[in-house]
């Protein structure tokens, strides 16, 4: 018994960090050494097999944030009306990327944005009042940072 239990606590995937900071060229490369605790590495592996679960409305992996809701409507012409409503937010926001969603049974929307924490939004989400009165931050499941999508 006691190595069918030990067999199945081995069997769960678990990174060290410098596993996940090699590179596949390591020809080229200087020597990495990080010396930290063993608890540290296993708080990373859980996070890792927490966050791949995780995927974007898009079907992409992510990570849980933020974004921007702009625009939100079920009603009849609501899909031209978000496209409106992105469009004009793409005129007015064009450093910020902005996704249009469709969500069951029959929601449109216009998020924009990816923010890690609320604190990172709020200066978007001011400037975005000023044009979207309604506009109002939403948890979502957001790209990876650095990440750019189209």
């Amino acid at each position: 018994m006691l190595f069918i239990t030990a067999g199945v606590c081995r069997s769960q995937e678990f990174m060290r960090t410098a596993d996940l900071l090699k590179r596949q060229d390591e020809k080229n490369c200087g020597a990495l050494t990080i010396s930290q605790d063993l608890g540290i590495d296993s708080l990373i592996s859980r996070s890792i097999l927490a966050n791949g679960r995780l995927r974007t409305m898009e079907g992409t992996r992510g990570i849980q944030g933020f974004r921007i809701q702009i625009y939100y409507s079920s009603v009849r012409n609501a899909r031209e009306e978000s496209a409106r409503a992105r469009a004009e937010f793409i005129n007015k926001f064009p450093g910020i990327i902005s996704y249009a969603q469709y969500q069951e049974p029959g929601y449109f929307m216009i998020r924009a944005g990816d923010y890690r924490t609320k604190t990172e939004l709020y200066k978007d989400l001011m400037a975005i009042r000023r044009e979207f009165p309604n506009a109002y931050p939403v948890p979502a499941v957001i790209n990876y940072p650095g990440v750019t999508r189209n």
